[in-house]
């Protein structure tokens, strides 16, 4: 039995037989319904999401008042500041809202805080600012809902401020001279858009265009601030990624080519290597690099910043590496919610960072820095599926001096007296009403698979699911198969390849870092693998491939090491496991692993009241019978056994002499009586055709029954012995007693040694069952 590393959710099920009985597209309808696309038209524009499918902007509350103020600040030539954030939407959204209005002719400029000296959203200083440099209009993009008190001080100081944004919505809403916002829009019908998204539709509704050519910044910014990629962000994203892949933007040319990513660009390439670079010059510096590399029309100037924004990505790698081992010596695992500070880090890496400990311990993180100028702890969390950050911090909101965010990502900061109360408020949160909720990741898989779905027809059907990400997750299936070859790849075996066969085709299954697992799937096991299904070029041929995410082995396994008797052998699956039990004939010959804390080392000679339930048993010698080792399985109950013996005497290779073999020594030694062995032994071997080992045998078995006397080397024949059987000779019925454990458990093949095992084990748990334990 091999465990899986998540918990696994099926949304479908079906036993062997209803899953041969569905078609491929079967399964494509039922994801498609999954999806909420239930009808023709829905199919439709699903699979071919068109820009005229986009809401027009005209439904956004104050889209009106908003138009209107810019035109007056263009008449007036007003100076108007977009004044962004410094993550990859922000960066996106205050390129589109600026060139917008730069198209328009507008006195315009952007603005976008520091990560470190300003923090998110609007600042009371830069509004200072503003006000002495005459400015006359601020337009947010991707912040400002939260900003009460800094735009009361724009409209004391004359300062209009227009808000788009798309955060959660607080108790309190500013006083704004307007605010565009999908959940504050009641006719507008898709409330999940990202900043960058309202940002594009409040530009197509000051030009009174489609402003195609910036959907790829759209793309950028939707997939890098993980909304789901449903609804309008689906067209946004499926439109930007075809202009992405033909664009013109000089700035993103160049950054396409240092990142070094190969085209055609998928939403992959955008989630995992242009959004991180995007974000890493306002975790690192400043986020103007990214505005500035996104606007820029001069090639020189944009090698430059692209070069200078992958450097600060490399950089902004090793301070997450570093921030993620250093919390992991701080944490403390029993915490429901990890909540951890250090002087030490830096802040813009603090929800990367976060991100990695919330995947490996799957509880809520929250990871603080010290703010050098106010002396708080300043810092992000980020959350598990089913815990709502924003709800449950805001319920203690009293202990932030600043809070924002959503369900799954939030930013902060505090005090420092304050952190313990809000240590113990989060805990204690978390313990009594979510603790189910911790421990395992869930992976929710769409639907079960065999071998004969996986073609590469469905694969390809697949792929017009595309764009995946958040909402629509690119689909989990759970095939259930026997391998026929289990391999670790990779130049230090860190991978994992499965081969299934069917109807002679092959297909396989890769896992990436799982080679580890290799040794704990055994001979003929059937593997339950959750993966992605894709396809694998290789020399012109085309493969269907899973790639998995999780595996186990459900059913009973046998692990196969007969004739290396070595501990070598053993000690990678003690050190898996939590409970072992080994059995030798000697203490001795396993002393290396009696002091490991999770193995009892126990003899065939140990009460079989001594022997506890165990995941995994090591047979490491042969038993002294077959009735032994039955009595030790039915106490061990084991998950898998690994069988580690040799055969040291061969009884099954020499089997017990037949009783006409017998027949010949005794008449042998009837013709003389007495016979000195040594000196008679050529001419017996000679005259009766067995071998010396024979021989020996049966003159031992004679002893034991007292057919024959030996004094030195002169053997007598007993003419007057009492007759008796030779199966009551102890050396006569041991040998058969080998031979049998022999035949049984060494010599039989795999499959035999398996069922035998399987058999026995079952026999056991039938007796438990009838005896009522």
């Amino acid at each position: 039995m091999l465990e899986s590393k998540a918990k696994w959710e099926l949304k479908h099920e079906a036993n062997k037989e209803e899953l041969e009985a569905l078609s491929c597209d079967d399964i494509i309808n039922r994801l498609l319904s999954d999806r909420g696309v239930r009808n023709e038209k829905e199919k439709a524009q699903f699979l071919e999401p068109k820009l005229a499918h986009l809401a027009s902007p005209a439904y956004l509350t104050d889209i009106d008042k908003l138009k209107e103020r810019v035109e007056q600040a263009i008449d007036d030539g007003e100076k108007i500041i977009v004044y962004g954030d410094y993550d990859a939407d922000g960066v996106t959204a205050t390129t589109i809202m600026y060139k917008a209005l730069t198209r328009l002719g507008a006195n315009c400029d952007y603005y976008i805080p520091n990560r470190f000296d300003e923090g998110y959203g609007l600042n009371e200083k830069a509004i200072e600012r503003f006000a002495l440099d005459d400015v006359a209009l601020i337009i947010t993009v991707d912040n400002g809902i939260a900003d009460v008190k800094e735009i009361a001080l724009a409209n004391d100081l004359g300062i209009d401020v227009i808000i788009t944004d798309h955060h959660e919505v607080q108790e309190t809403l500013p006083d704004a001279y307007a605010i565009i916002h999908p959940h504050l829009s009641d006719t507008y019908p898709y409330k999940h858009l990202a900043g960058v998204g309202v940002a594009f539709q409040v530009a197509r509704y000051l030009l009174g265009e489609m402003p195609d050519e910036w959907l790829e910044l759209a793309a950028i910014g939707t997939i890098s601030d993980l909304v789901p990629l449903t609804g309008e962000n689906r067209i946004f994203v499926a439109h930007g990624l075809k202009r992405l892949n033909q664009t013109n933007n000089i700035g993103l040319k160049k950054l396409i080519e240092i990142a070094n990513v190969k085209r055609p660009l998928d939403e992959r390439d955008i989630g995992f290597i242009l959004g991180p670079r995007l974000n890493a010059a306002g975790r690192m510096e400043d986020a103007a690099l990214a505005v500035e590399l996104l606007l820029t029309e001069d090639e020189t100037e944009a090698i430059m910043l692209a070069e200078k924004i992958d450097a600060l990505n490399k950089e902004r790698q090793e301070m997450v590496e570093a921030t993620v081992n250093e919390a992991e010596r701080l944490l403390d695992e029993d915490a429901s919610f990890i909540i951890l500070a250090s002087p030490n880090w830096h802040e813009g890496v603090l929800g990367i960072a976060a991100s990695r400990l919330v995947n490996a311990y799957h509880r809520p993180v929250m990871l603080l820095t010290e703010n050098e100028k106010t002396g708080e702890w300043k810092g992000s969390a980020r959350s598990i599926p089913g815990f709502n950050l924003f709800e449950n911090c805001m319920e203690v909101k009293d202990l932030f001096t600043s809070f924002g965010g959503h369900s799954q990502a939030a930013g902060m900061s505090l005090s420092k007296e304050n952190l313990e109360a809000l240590k113990q408020f989060l805990n204690k949160r978390v313990e009594e009403k979510y603790h189910h909720l911790l421990g395992k990741p869930v992976l929710k898989v769409d639907h079960p698979i065999s071998l004969e779905h996986m073609t590469t027809e469905f694969v390809h059907r697949l792929a017009s699911f595309k764009p995946f990400g958040v909402g629509n997750e690119q689909p989990l299936f759970l095939l259930e198969a026997t391998p026929q070859q289990i391999r670790r790849i990779g130049a230090d075996g860190q991978h994992l390849k499965l081969q299934f066969y069917q109807h002679g085709e092959m297909v396989e299954a890769i896992g990436f870092d799982f080679g580890k697992f290799a040794p704990f799937i055994s001979q003929g096991a059937a593997v339950s693998v959750v993966g992605e299904l894709q396809l694998n070029e290789w020399n012109g041929n085309v493969t269907v491939q899973l790639n998995v995410k999780d595996l186990a082995v459900a059913e009973w396994q046998l692990f196969d090491y007969r004739g290396k008797r070595h501990l070598s052998n053993v000690l990678p699956y003690i050190q898996h496991y939590k409970h072992n039990v080994i059995v030798s004939n000697s203490l001795e010959d396993v002393k290396e692993i009696a002091s490991l804390e999770n193995v009892e080392v126990m003899t065939y000679d140990d009460d079989e009241h001594f022997f506890n339930k165990t995941e995994v048993l090591y047979i490491y010698d042969l038993p002294p019978d077959l009735e032994r080792l039955e009595t030790i399985l039915a106490c061990t109950k084991p998950e898998s056994v690994h069988v580690n013996f040799q055969a040291t005497e061969d009884a099954f290779l020499e089997p017990v002499p037949s009783r006409e073999k017998f027949k010949k020594v005794y008449a042998y030694l009837a013709q003389y009586d007495t016979i000195t062995f040594n000196r008679h032994l050529p001419h017996m071997m000679k005259l009766t055709k067995l071998t010396k080992q024979e021989i020996s045998f049966i003159l031992r078995v004679f002893y034991e029954l007292e057919f024959i006397s030996v004094k030195h080397d002169v053997i007598t024949l007993n003419r007057h012995a009492e007759k008796r059987d030779l199966a009551m000779s102890k050396t006569y019925q041991k040998r058969l007693t080998q031979s049998e454990i022999e035949r049984v458990l060494y010599y039989s093949t795999y499959d035999e040694l398996k069922n035998w095992l399987k058999d026995r084990l079952s026999q056991s748990s039938k007796e438990e069952i009838s005896h009522g334990l």
